[in-house]
């Protein structure tokens, strides 16, 4: 292990960690990767993304308008904090298992149907204008568990154009939970 250079324990399919190797791939900040396996929720991250805008600011996951940055923690925090958490395991091992997927896809429904509202007002290329934002760090990990609960993305248009967008950028490609030193051999890339 390199002297000073971070350490991030992450778990492949963990959309909190998946949102800090984004950052951390689009900051060009070189980490050592520490596989753990996640039985319970592992916690919201955002903290994590939040330390890395203040300590390495370029390029920048918030933008500088206080208005649009607004919006960006607004979008983050219903993803991160609202839709997300209702998938983890630790929340659906208190639901019967035969209803299991059903908790998760309303959950998901109920949140992308707020959330497809607020991108239509905030969207350019991406969830908030045309920059890559700590939302869109966000958006792709939760519409990657959408797709994994079979979750039918068609009545988000907005959603989906986004996540299309960001999928072709290096950081969110080499990020992906298929491609993590932790990640099941079936589930590689």
């Amino acid at each position: 292990m390199q002297a000073g250079k971070p350490i991030l324990y992450s778990y492949f399919r963990s959309s909190c960690s998946w949102r800090v190797r984004i950052a951390l791939a689009l900051k060009g900040i070189d980490y050592e990767t520490v596989p753990i396996n996640l039985i319970k929720d592992g916690g919201q991250q955002l903290a994590i993304i939040e330390y890395l805008e203040e300590t390495r600011p370029t390029p920048r996951l918030l933008p500088q308008d206080p208005k649009k940055r607004a919006s960006v923690r607004m979008i983050s925090d219903l993803i991160a904090g609202g839709i997300q958490p209702l998938q983890n395991l630790s929340v659906l091992k208190q639901v019967e298992e035969k209803f299991q997927l059903t908790w998760a896809q309303n959950a998901i429904i109920s949140g992308f149907n707020a959330l497809e509202q607020i991108l239509q007002s905030t969207a350019g290329t991406y969830c908030v204008g045309d920059e890559v934002t700590m939302a869109d760090l966000c958006l792709v990990p939760q519409v990657a568990n959408a797709e994994r609960f079979k979750v039918d993305c068609t009545p988000y248009p907005t959603i989906s154009s986004i996540n299309k967008r960001l999928l072709v950028l290096e950081a969110f490609q080499v990020t992906h939970p298929c491609r993590q030193p932790d990640t099941p051999t079936e589930l590689r890339a």
